[in-house]
């Protein structure tokens, strides 16, 4: 999978603009902001299209359980609840490229990741996923959370996201992969 650099404002949705602003200001010496500034701030006007999760196991073993997931990430998921499930559980297989190779960049390089995909509804309109993952140190020096915000764009108006990891098959169609100049997205 080919990650590009980009720079903030190839990020289209406001609240991930703000999301990677917030995220920005409460970055520490390590090049990390701590998950308590997350906990501190009032994200529920955007909490339905936020997932957190915790990053569990060594080395190889590394995997992403999920804390929690908003209502419109559980509906996308077809899943009322994730809480507790391991998030290579919860994409399928074919998807494992796609879907969790993002996460993965994010916690080794410590910097933003921002995804757009093709996906289709169970009407067949075409909605761009857009996902922007944030990596937060839990207290120490590495990446110990990751918080991810989701938005969803139609061009042909109103879409249905029910279930929209289950309704295909195979890879998603990926259309951008960019890890985020940090050092930028202050001022964007």
């Amino acid at each position: 999978m080919q990650f590009s650099v980009g720079r903030p404002d190839l990020i289209r949705a406001i609240n991930q603009r703000w999301l990677l602003k917030f995220w920005k200001r409460h970055v520490r010496d390590s090049g990390l902001p701590d998950w308590h500034a997350v906990e501190t701030e009032n994200l529920s006007r955007i909490a339905d299209n936020l997932s957190f999760l915790d990053v569990t196991g060594e080395g190889e073993a590394k995997r992403f359980r999920i804390r929690r997931h908003g209502p419109g990430i559980a509906k996308v998921y077809g899943s009322p609840d994730c809480s507790g499930r391991f998030l290579d559980e919860v994409i399928p297989r074919q998807r494992h490229q796609t879907g969790l190779m993002p996460y993965y960049r994010a916690y080794s390089t410590g910097v933003p990741v921002y995804t757009v995909c093709e996906v289709k509804d169970k009407e067949g309109r075409l909605i761009l996923f857009e996902r922007l993952i944030l990596p937060f140190s839990n207290g120490g020096p590495s990446v110990g959370r990751i918080m991810s915000s989701f938005e969803f764009v139609c061009e042909d108006g109103s879409f249905d996201t029910t279930a929209l990891v289950r309704l295909h098959q195979g890879a998603l169609t990926l259309r951008l992969c960019a890890m985020i100049e940090a050092q930028q997205a202050a001022g964007s």
